[in-house]
């Protein structure tokens, strides 16, 4: 006879504590049900019945009275202990992942992917991205930088943040630079508009029709943009360009001018035109430090809202949708505001410095 057929034996007090927790309208729904079992079959009720009256399955009216006959009362308030799931990765295991994650590399291959180092190691690949979650380890990710080797950098950075930060009086100050190369591209086959459910699509390959050169200032003021397209990047153009901006500013004020070290910049013609207008002064960015540049923050929204998902069938119409944009700006111009005072990033780039040093020694 197996256990399961024993007769259920029920003491008195156990009886009334039963009835109580079958009746709690506190009582989880689980205890509900198992007390309703143990009641039922020691009112004489079948195994079967119960499972019946109870929607319940035959096996789980045979768990439950088991589990009372060896625990009591009390076995049917607790769940059964679990059998024990994986042995939690030991501190010798995860550094070793570590250890291999940023010193060793796969044969042929650049960076380490959770299933070939699981593989190597012999161990389930989610344990793998689990410890790379746990130290911020990333092997499939790399960032770009450029460290400027101008021998002026501190004093260039010092120089422009403050133009930024503290402006001087009774002057303005301009972010200026050339967004060369505006392809105008026309699409190979027309796209479909957006609509609920899906988004707008465009064909990958297009026609080239040419190209133009934006000019723009940015007034570091007040948000505005002083913007010309022209056919070419040469020093005629940039003349052209600083000879708008002495007619559209006020002739009163000193016009501080932040460029980058282009050759066209510094060309003859222009040092002479700027010996020509003293109230025009530049201040040159370091090299390789175009980030310093707040109009490259216009020229990006540019791209991103006007040119990278434009359909242009002529340089005119690139033209015609540049202005537009340059327009709608000047309707209600953004200050593109600079929060980092010069200590600040000359800290981070001596890090930045520090740690490209070290990287060198190791290797």
């Amino acid at each position: 006879m197996s256990k399961a057929s024993l007769p259920t034996v029920i003491a008195p007090t156990q009886q009334g504590l039963l009835e109580r927790l079958e009746r709690g309208r506190n009582t989880p729904h689980k205890v509900v049900l198992r007390t309703a079992i143990v009641l039922g079959h020691a009112k004489g009720m079948s195994k079967v019945a119960i499972s019946e009256a109870l929607q319940t399955s035959r096996p789980t009216v045979d768990l439950w009275l088991q589990r009372f006959r060896v625990g009591g009362v009390g076995a049917l308030l607790r769940d059964a202990p679990r059998p024990g799931g994986k042995q939690p990765l030991s501190p010798e295991r995860e550094a070793e992942i570590v250890d291999w994650t940023l010193h060793r590399t796969p044969a042929g291959q650049t960076h380490w992917s959770s299933r070939a180092l699981a593989k190597e190691l012999g161990v389930g690949s989610t344990t793998v991205l689990n410890v790379w979650h746990k130290h911020a380890l990333k092997p499939h990710r790399t960032k770009t930088f450029k460290l400027s080797r101008d021998p002026e950098f501190i004093a260039k950075v010092r120089d422009i943040i403050g133009l930024y930060l503290n402006p001087p009086q009774k002057a303005l100050v301009f972010s200026v630079d050339e967004k060369s190369q505006i392809q105008a591209l026309d699409r190979t086959q027309p796209g479909l508009p957006m609509k609920p459910g899906r988004c707008g699509t465009m064909t990958h390959d297009y026609k080239r029709h040419g190209t133009t050169t934006l000019f723009a200032a940015l007034n570091v003021l007040d948000g505005t943009v002083i913007g010309e397209c022209l056919p070419r990047h040469r020093q005629e153009e940039f003349l052209r360009f600083l000879r708008r901006l002495d007619r559209e500013t006020p002739k009163g004020l000193d016009i501080h001018l932040i460029i980058d070290n282009y050759s066209t910049h510094k060309t003859p013609k222009v040092e002479q035109w700027f010996g020509e207008h003293p109230r025009f002064h530049r201040h040159f960015t370091p090299t390789s430090s175009s980030w310093l540049n707040l109009v490259e923050r216009f020229f990006s929204a540019l791209t991103t809202q006007a040119l990278r998902r434009g359909v242009f069938r002529s340089v005119a119409a690139l033209i015609d949708a540049i202005e537009a944009f340059l327009n709608a700006h000047n309707e209600d111009p953004k200050v593109f505001t600079w929060r980092k005072d010069a200590d600040t990033i000359l800290a981070k780039v001596a890090r930045a410095n520090a740690c490209k040093e070290a990287s060198c020694a190791v290797h």
